[in-house]
């Protein structure tokens, strides 16, 4: 377990105190105005908008589908820069859905949206790159949770709190069908949202096989694993945590180095995805992965 990986570093909550358009100097083109969110619109929930043909080419010139959740067109609407703008987010693998112009001028708050309009994400998210880079800062091993499916924002909230707490360089969770940065997961984590920077990939096997690449060793929780107490959780590391009903999907479970299990001797055989995430996040700082001042 001798393999080391080179990164870089990037982290930070978005803003929107910029109204003016521009380039924003850390990462994408700063917001057109941001409309207030709705509580009668699911699709403002968590999500801030650029609207507006110029704003909208500008801010895809340097997003991704993991920068930004959706392209909204308004139906019947069509044009050669409309065109452009569709063709180059289809080829950045972003979302695009046709609605019509009542709902772009309800989420602009009736703003001048010239029939275009991008929802992205209020928190920024790292690249894998960037989780790499911060535990070489930290001249540690890379240690990386790993979400299938988690969907519960209570949970990833309380998870981010205890990765924090133990030295985890990063969080790795797919784009779709799992929960992401919100408002709800920034008010649980009570602040680590800030400090563990979350890598958000389109397809979680590939990020997965990536990682064994670079030298990460891949462990998953299983009722016939390894007692966790037993678990020499050294070296390069990346930890799975399954979805909070079904569990590591199968697909996935079959990219496992080795697995780990959790003794229970009551009852109920199976804990909450965060506690169980947090019992075994503590193992490789009990086994000394990660410096400590209040454990010996």
């Amino acid at each position: 377990m001798d393999k080391s990986s080179k990164g870089r570093n990037h982290r930070g909550s978005r803003r929107d105190d910029d109204r003016r358009g521009g380039r924003d100097s850390r990462r994408t083109p700063r917001r057109a105005p941001v409309a207030p969110r709705r509580d009668d619109d699911a699709d403002s929930e968590d999500n801030e908008f650029v609207w507006g043909r110029h704003a909208v080419a500008e801010a895809l010139t340097s997003g991704s589908a993991a920068t930004i959740n959706k392209l909204f067109v308004q139906k019947s609407l069509s044009s050669d820069q409309i065109h452009s703008i569709v063709e180059r987010a289809k080829k950045a693998k972003i979302l695009v859905s046709e609605v019509p112009k009542s709902k772009l001028d309800l989420l602009s708050d009736n703003g001048n949206h010239q029939g275009v309009m991008l929802a992205m994400p209020p928190y920024a998210y790292a690249s894998i790159d960037d989780l790499f880079a911060k535990a070489q800062a930290a001249e540690q091993d890379p240690f990386f949770l790993i979400l299938d499916n988690l969907e519960d924002p209570r949970n990833l909230g309380a998870i981010m709190r205890t990765a924090d707490a133990v030295g985890v360089h990063g969080i790795i969770i797919p784009k779709h069908r799992a929960v992401g940065l919100t408002s709800a997961v920034a008010k649980i984590s009570t602040g680590a949202i800030e400090h563990v920077p979350v890598a958000r990939v389109t397809n979680l096997a590939n990020a997965i096989k990536a990682l064994k690449d670079r030298g990460l060793w891949i462990f998953g929780t299983a009722m016939e694993g390894q007692d966790f107490r037993q678990w020499n959780a050294t070296g390069p590391i990346g930890l799975v945590i399954g979805n909070e009903g079904k569990g590591i999907s199968p697909g996935i479970q079959k990219l496992m180095d080795a697995t780990v299990s959790i003794p229970m001797v009551g009852h109920v055989q199976s804990l909450n995805a965060s506690v169980a995430a947090g019992i075994l996040m503590y193992q490789p700082l009990r086994v000394g992965k990660q410096p400590s001042n209040n454990l010996s």
